[in-house]
């Protein structure tokens, strides 16, 4: 415990000297964790000596955007009060929904015929008419029997596995998970078992070893699209795997869905394999472009996710203008089928333009994760990018590993070749100067 117990002076010089050779470098989170190990303190010191720490660091973080999320944004400095256009390659506006005047429309329909919103949760009185039309909606595109609407994509997860689980059964799933699902095993209590990531024969083999006890479940989980890789996870496998060791399946779709798919309905359509998946999750927040999130499944687990599911049953219903703006782009998902195929074929090409400077993995839905060369201030190269009015998400640790920081580059359908091309000059201007924006 000593090694925690440092005197005020020690803590002082552990923070200069890293910063001295971390300067910029540095996540808030990472600060937090240093300014805990240094000494413990109450809550006012506490955030006062970090608001202290983090105060004159340059970032991109929190960046004030005044116009409608599309290829193009305005972007004010909250110092200086001047407005920027930039390219944004940072939202996971994918299929240029957010601004669509169809969804617009629909939504404004929906505030004048029911108003601003509901003010209770679903059991009560907040379960509204077109809340349950999407619901129905989202059902039929996933192919299943009923869908479940959560506030947003990460209480779902949160939900599905808190609701569905108990602390005498097993959950196996991919270390590269998102941060919802660790923490919804978390509050579970369930025994977990974690995988290599993707690797289908330590999958098999975990099962193999854990089979179901009597009164016992075994729910196995996957992404269809991995949040900071980008990758895909091998479904067919993985459903087949389930099947084989009589596993619940639940897949995580929240980037797939709305992308992949003839319909558009998600990577397990992509992969051939939408009726051999049990749980099927995905978010409103990415190919949607408003926020909550949904279970489709069979009817009898829906019904159990009803009431067992806390952050369902204990969280206020989202808007009815959010279901409306739902059920408008399940139409244009249909009416409007070459958004899906021009972002798939704008991924392509970005990647053709920059895969030589290091992807993280292939291209293979609305977004590519690129390599930050060894050793270079990641703030410093994103200030660069946002200098030359290039929107761009920098993942910092401990997002990812400190070794695998990277930037991530969302497409949208609505990008121009041109916006691409002034993207791909800014990359490999930035990388050969790379000299410029060392630690």
């Amino acid at each position: 415990m000593e090694t925690y117990r440092f005197i005020s002076s020690r803590f002082s010089n552990t923070i200069a000297h890293f910063f001295k050779r971390n300067t910029m470098q540095t996540s808030y989170t990472d600060l937090k964790e240093i300014q805990l190990q240094g000494r413990r303190q109450d809550l006012r010191t506490r955030t006062k000596e970090f608001l202290n720490i983090t105060g004159g660091i340059a970032h991109t973080y929190f960046r004030e955007v005044i116009s409608p999320m599309d290829r193009e944004v305005l972007v004010k400095d909250r110092q200086t009060g001047k407005v920027s256009k930039m390219l944004m390659f940072a939202s996971n506006n994918y299929l240029g929904f957010a601004n669509h005047p169809y969804i617009r429309e629909k939504v404004k329909k929906s505030i004048d015929d029911y108003g601003c919103g509901v003010g209770g949760p679903p059991l009560l009185n907040g379960y509204h008419k077109l809340i349950r039309e999407a619901e129905e909606r989202l059902a039929a595109w996933k192919k299943q029997e009923d869908a479940i609407i959560f506030s947003s994509g990460f209480t779902t997860n949160l939900g599905i596995i808190t609701g569905l689980s108990h602390s005498g059964d097993l959950i196996v799933f991919d270390e590269l998970s998102h941060a919802s699902f660790y923490d919804g095993i978390k509050y579970s209590h369930a025994r977990s078992l974690s995988f290599t990531h993707n690797r289908m024969d330590e999958f098999q083999r975990l099962l193999e070893e854990h089979p179901a006890r009597k009164g016992q479940t075994v729910f196995a989980s996957v992404e269809g699209v991995y949040s900071m890789d980008g990758d895909c996870a091998p479904l067919r496998k993985f459903a087949s795997t389930c099947r084989q060791y009589g596993a619940v399946s639940v897949v995580d779709d929240a980037h797939g869905s709305g992308v992949l798919g003839e319909t558009g309905s998600g990577t397990a359509e992509a992969f051939g394999c939408t009726a051999d998946i049990d749980i099927h999750m995905g978010t409103f927040s990415k190919a949607f472009a408003v926020s909550g999130g949904f279970a489709a499944a069979p009817r009898d687990i829906v019904n159990y996710l009803r009431y067992y599911a806390r952050p369902y049953f204990f969280s206020a219903s989202f808007p009815p203008s959010t279901a409306a703006a739902v059920i408008a782009a399940l139409d244009l998902l249909e009416t409007e089928p070459w958004r899906r195929k021009q972002l798939l074929v704008n991924v392509a090409y970005t990647s053709s333009l920059i895969e030589h400077l290091g992807l993280y993995a292939p291209a293979e839905a609305g977004f590519l994760t690129l390599k930050v060369p060894h050793g270079m201030n990641m703030r410093k190269a994103a200030m660069e990018f946002h200098r030359r009015n290039i929107f761009l998400n920098a993942i910092e640790y401990p997002a990812v590993p400190f070794d695998k920081q990277r930037f991530r580059i969302s497409l949208m359908a609505t990008h121009t070749r041109e916006d691409i091309r002034q993207l791909a000059t800014a990359i490999e201007e930035i990388w050969a100067n790379e000299a410029m924006f060392r630690l």
